[in-house]
């Protein structure tokens, strides 16, 4: 698949598929594509995987894309494109950040722990995905990966957690005690992941930038 990222800071996927070449892509990421590309909503992985998606706040259809042509792709909020290549292992991703996704990519979706999603902002819902072939995320702000070692942990508050590999154990961590949760100006929980494997993270978020301009946005007398 021919693809590359334009722009630097509102970073946007563009993919250029030859006659016949299909990509399974999130409608609401579309920005524009060549008048010879055709659209076909389909419910991937089936009707179970479709309804899981649509219960997790996700797309209850994805989008099958057919070349020719070029079809763009991106976020309204300012970041950077990821490609992860997918073989041995899925990953489970935040589950707004899916762009497109080779047709030999698995999209399901995950309810993650609860309590993490209640008390740690936007992590409750993830996007599952495996299989073999490559997958496009879009990351508000920069992105870093970090190889965790075998038993090292990182915390990782909520809502700046991108995407983590399968078979890394998850939960939530208590930010300090009953003072630094109240006062300390972060979530109330972190989402502590263990193991050995990748995990990305990235700089910013949605509600990060909400809670910017909401500063700034006239009060009601």
């Amino acid at each position: 698949m021919k693809y590359e990222f334009i722009g630097s800071e509102f970073q946007y996927l563009l993919i250029d598929l030859e006659p016949n070449e299909e990509v399974y892509i999130d409608g609401s990421h579309l920005i524009y594509k060549d008048k010879e590309v055709s659209l076909n909503a389909k419910m991937a992985g089936g009707f179970l995987s479709a309804l899981k998606r649509e219960i997790t706040g996700t797309s209850f259809f994805l989008l099958e894309a057919m070349g020719p042509g070029k079809i763009a792709l991106s976020s309204p909020l300012a970041g950077k494109v990821l490609k992860i290549d997918l073989k041995d292992k899925g990953v489970l991703v935040e589950h707004t950040s899916f762009l497109a996704s080779e047709k030999t990519i698995k999209y399901d979706a995950k309810l993650g722990s609860l309590t993490a999603g209640i008390f740690g902002g936007e992590g409750i819902f993830l996007a599952k995905l495996e299989g073999n072939g490559s997958l496009f995320l879009h990351a508000v702000g920069q992105v870093n990966e970090i190889q965790l070692k075998n038993g090292q942990e990182i915390h990782v508050e909520a809502s700046h957690l991108l995407a983590f590999e399968e078979g890394l154990s998850y939960g939530i961590t208590r930010a300090g005690n009953l003072k630094t949760m109240l006062f300390g100006d972060e979530g109330l929980f972190f989402v502590n992941i263990k193991g050995e494997g990748k995990v990305w993270v990235k700089s910013s978020s949605r509600r990060d930038v909400a809670l910017s301009i909401y500063k700034y946005l006239p009060k009601r007398q």
